[in-house]
């Protein structure tokens, strides 16, 4: 029985696919351990996101190679996806394969091991989203499904259309017949994933859209519990405001990549709205649907970046109703447009005003979470002392270990320091 040990880089949904890689390699007899110790073959799933990305996954590369210098090392994910042949370069790297390929990672496996393969394909001419296979979740009550992959924004930070592909969509059928079958494996919730949801559905034969999946999942009770990942503002109409509003199985919590709230920096970035149309798509949101979490990801220091600019996301995000932040300091991505505009501000710079952002996240998360105190709620437990709740509060249970029920209604009533709440199980 062979050893093999997964790491995964990035997002979610990089994520989700080292998880069906790991399923699919068990279910052939392949025995996971940890990254950290000696296995015959290392999975590195790397991000490319910004050039720190491409470093760190050099970095475990080489980690891996320390660990076992006879070791198979296998590189995927987005980095492989762009640099392949840089990457045949590193220690132990034996085999390199892109996005599209992990699917048939047992298969690419099985080939006896007798010289450097790069098993990449053009992701550009991909035209439908095959996702990986995947039945088994470490959050025994939360499983996610990949209904989307790859991105037609081409914003000027990002590379990620590059790595992933022009946006393409699961079909209607496939997604509805997988919520079903989590749901009937026992999964109380269903987390939608995907690269670029809001376009879900543009790309099919029959037009769809996201309001539409919702609509239909809720209204067949597929799940107790459904939930959206990040949806880009300009895709939040009032369709899909009214579906989450009347949904009884559509969590309220949505997360909107706000980016900035400077006008001329979201010019700059290619992105398709302005902070006054972001004012109204989330006061709509919270007006339609009374203590939605919304959260936001917001990019410190991008190019060109005044400290007027700054002070205007600053603004910006005091003023709106938003239950947290990912704050991510800008860092250049050798192929993006924004890599080579003028303008790029000092690291110090960058790290500061990130610093003041995350800081304005927690004193949001905070105020939030405080809402709920003295309320009760129904909580999802994980299995790591307390859950979620469905509008996104993590919550931590001192009895957790003695309650064996998937989901249980809880008071809040505390919160700690961090934004997360305390809370009793009511019985």
């Amino acid at each position: 029985m062979k050893k093999v040990a997964i790491t995964t880089l990035g997002c979610k949904t990089n994520q989700f696919e080292s998880a069906a890689m790991n399923e699919a390699l068990s279910q052939q007899g392949y025995r996971t351990v940890a990254f950290s110790e000696v296995a015959d073959i290392y999975i590195i799933n790397t991000c490319t996101v910004t050039a720190k990305s491409d470093a760190e996954s050099r970095r475990l590369i080489r980690r891996a190679a320390r660990l076992n210098p006879g070791a198979r090392v296998v590189v995927t994910g987005c980095y492989a996806q762009l640099a392949a042949a840089e990457l045949t370069k590193l220690p132990n790297v034996s085999l390199v394969i892109g996005n599209s390929e992990k699917r048939d990672i047992v298969r690419l496996l099985a080939v006896p091991d007798n010289g450097i393969r790069i098993a990449v394909s053009a992701i550009s001419e991909a035209s439908t989203a095959e996702p990986i296979p995947l039945e088994s979740f470490a959050e025994h009550t939360r499983a996610f499904l990949q209904i989307q992959n790859g991105c037609n924004a081409f914003c000027a930070y990002c590379i990620v259309p590059f790595a992933r592909g022009r946006s393409r969509s699961v079909s209607f059928s496939e997604v509805l017949a997988g919520v079903k079958r989590f749901a009937i494996a026992g999964f109380r919730e269903v987390v939608l994933t995907g690269i670029h949801l809001g376009a879900y559905g543009k790309d099919l034969e029959e037009q769809r859209d996201l309001a539409e999946l919702l609509g239909r999942i809720d209204r067949e009770s597929m799940v107790a519990r459904l939930r959206v990942g990040s949806v880009e503002p300009d895709e939040v109409n009032d369709r899909l405001i009214e579906v989450i509003a009347s949904g009884r199985h559509i969590c309220h919590h949505l997360h909107l990549p706000l980016q900035s709230g400077s006008d001329r920096v979201l010019t700059a970035m290619g992105r398709n709205y302005t902070s006054a149309d972001m004012r109204i798509v989330v006061n709509k949101l919270a007006k339609a649907v009374p203590g939605i979490a919304i959260g936001f990801d917001v990019i410190a220091g991008f190019p060109g970046e005044t400290a007027a600019d700054h002070a205007d996301t600053c603004r910006l995000v005091h003023d709106l109703p938003a239950a947290y932040l990912h704050v991510f300091p800008y860092s250049a991505r050798p192929g993006t447009r924004a890599a080579s505009m003028p303008g790029h501000i000092d690291p110090a710079v960058i790290k500061a005003r990130a610093a003041e952002l995350r800081q304005i996240g927690a004193e949001k998360k905070r105020e939030y979470s405080l809402l709920f105190v003295g309320k009760d709620l129904p909580l999802l437990l994980l299995g790591d002392g307390g859950g979620i709740t469905g509008n996104y509060l993590t919550v931590r249970l001192a009895e957790a270990a003695a309650i064996t029920d998937a989901e249980v209604m809880v008071r809040i009533t505390g919160v700690n320091r961090d934004g997360s709440c305390r809370g009793e199980v009511q019985r």
